[in-house]
C-alpha cells in the first residue's frame, strides 16, 4: 500500500460517480512497489462545483496534477491556461498539470494510448492510412494521435455526419499535411482500423463496419474494455488480421501521464502486473 505521509506527492482524480474508478487500483499499487511517494486519489467533485474546486485543488502546495473523467473532461477545457492541440481538437481533457509559472496545463491521452499500443505492436503509423469509426471524445483523440504521428490518410464516419465533419475540419487546421476523408465506413484499403464506438459493449450490438471488407493486413483496434473479445475484433482475426484489445489503450497511455506528471515512467507490462483488479 502507498504510506501517505505529508511529503506525499497528490494526484487528484475527478469526477462522479468515484465507485466505478480503477485509476487507483493501477498507480498505487505501482508508486508503492517503485517507492514513489505518490498517490492518486478519487475526489467525486459534483458539476456544479466543478470549476471552483479544479482551481482551488491546483493551490495544494503537494498536487501533483489531476486525472480527469466524466463528466468533466469538457469543462476542463475552458479553464486552462494552456491547453494541447489534442484537447484543441477534442474538445475534451483528461490531465491537468501546473507548471513552473503557476497555469494550469492540459492534455488528452486517450489517443496517444492507442498509438502508443499500435507501435509497441512493430506497426507503422507514419505514413499509414487509418479509418476510425465514432467521432466522440475517444474518437476524436485517436484521429488527433494518429494525425499527431504522422498518418498520412485518416477517414472519419459517425452516425452523425456533422461531428464527423467537424472533426475532420479541425484536423486540417492542425494537420494540412494530413489528408481527412469523412463520409464512409467502409474499411477497404486502411492500414489502420478502429472502433471508437460502444458497439460491442452489449450482447446483440451490431457490428460498427463491414468485418469482411478488411484486409487482412490490417490491425484492427478496439476502445471497448468492458469486452476483450468483442464481435468485431473476433471477426477481423478469423480474417487473419493482428487485433488491438480495448485496455492496451489504458495500460498504455498510463505512462504518458506519468511523463505528463513529471513522475517517473513505466510500462504497460510492469503496470499490468501489480495492478489490483483484472482487466
Amino acid at each position: 500500500m502507498v504510506d501517505i505521509n505529508g511529503q506525499t506527492r497528490l494526484i487528484a482524480h475527478l469526477g462522479v460517480p468515484t465507485e466505478s474508478f480503477k485509476a487507483p487500483m493501477i498507480y498505487n499499487p505501482w508508486f508503492a512497489h517503485r517507492g514513489i511517494n505518490a498517490a492518486v486519489v478519487p475526489m467525486g467533485c459534483e458539476v456544479g462545483d466543478f470549476p471552483d474546486f479544479l482551481r482551488l485543488v491546483f493551490r495544494l502546495r503537494n498536487i501533483g496534477g489531476a486525472l480527469v473523467t466524466m463528466p468533466h473532461k469538457v469543462a476542463t477545457v475552458g479553464l486552462l491556461d494552456q491547453a494541447s492541440v489534442a484537447v484543441r481538437i477534442c474538445g475534451a481533457c483528461n490531465a491537468v498539470r501546473r507548471d513552473d509559472e503557476g497555469r494550469l496545463v492540459g492534455d488528452m491521452f486517450d489517443g496517444e494510448g492507442f498509438v502508443r499500443g499500435v507501435l509497441r505492436k512493430g506497426r507503422r503509423v507514419a505514413g499509414a492510412s487509418a479509418l476510425v469509426v465514432g467521432a466522440g471524445g475517444v474518437g476524436s483523440a485517436i484521429a488527433a494521435s494518429l494525425a499527431a504521428a504522422g498518418a498520412a490518410r485518416i477517414g472519419l464516419h459517425d452516425v452523425s455526419a456533422g461531428a464527423a465533419e467537424g472533426l475532420g475540419a479541425r484536423l486540417r487546421q492542425h494537420y494540412p499535411a494530413c489528408e481527412i476523408l469523412t463520409g464512409s465506413k467502409d474499411p477497404a484499403g486502411f492500414d489502420i482500423v478502429v472502433n471508437a464506438t460502444p458497439l460491442g459493449m452489449r450482447p446483440g450490438d451490431p457490428l460498427p463496419l463491414n468485418p469482411e471488407r478488411i484486409d487482412p493486413t490490417t490491425l484492427v483496434g478496439e476502445v471497448v474494455m468492458k469486452v476483450q473479445e468483442t464481435p468485431l475484433l473476433a471477426a477481423a482475426r478469423a480474417r487473419g488480421c493482428e487485433t488491438q484489445v480495448g485496455t492496451d489503450m489504458l495500460f498504455e497511455q498510463i505512462p504518458a501521464y506519468l511523463e505528463f506528471f513529471c513522475l517517473p515512467s513505466t510500462t504497460p507490462e510492469e503496470l499490468r502486473r501489480l495492478a489490483r483488479i483484472e482487466y
